[in-house]
């Protein structure tokens, strides 16, 4: 017995009953309700908030917004910004259950952790905001910007500088350069 009906507009989909007796689940009985296949799809770990369900993106969330996944794996703060394999309950796009991290496999003898060294991390609370990264943090805006970097330097760059204390102004280094 063979029930028929149209998936995607053009694209007919076929699903077998067993039986003609036996009732089939209800997705595959629902003929307004297209069958989903099983299929993974690649996103990104955006957050990992505590309390919370982890937040995740992909491609096909046309939400505007981050998704709060189910996971069947543990999750580092680390991994935040990875790829991760998702897979959606009943085809649904709002329910994705994380699979795992993405893994990249080259030819090295010893290949790294998953996406270890693009680790970066966003913690707040209400009186603190803490950005995070393995190399390098940048914040710009026109053609300012203030740079963070892993070897300790803080490059401040813009058209115009200004330092202003109502308390003691303090300059201190191994050198001072001044023009």
């Amino acid at each position: 017995m063979k029930d028929q009906w149209q998936c995607e507009e053009g694209v007919s989909c076929e699903s077998t009953a067993v039986a003609a007796d036996t009732e089939p689940a209800p997705h595959y009985s629902d003929p307004t309700r297209p069958f989903a296949y099983p299929s993974v799809t690649v996103g990104r770990l955006t957050a990992l908030i505590p309390g919370l369900p982890p937040l995740v993106d992909f491609p096909a969330n046309d939400t505007g917004g981050l998704i709060p996944a189910r996971t069947v794996v543990p999750l580092r703060e680390s991994q935040i910004g990875c790829e991760v394999a998702l897979a959606f309950e009943d085809g649904d796009f709002s329910r994705p259950i994380l699979l795992g991290v993405v893994q990249s496999w080259d030819a090295q003898p010893n290949p790294p952790l998953p996406c270890e060294s693009t680790a970066s991390a966003v913690q707040h609370d209400p009186e603190t905001l803490l950005l995070t990264a393995a190399r390098e943090i940048t914040l710009q805006c026109g053609k300012a910007s203030i740079t963070l970097t892993s070897a300790g330097k803080l490059l401040l760059r813009g058209a115009y500088l200004l330092s202003r204390s109502s308390g003691v102004n303090r300059i201190k280094g191994g050198s001072v350069q001044i023009n």
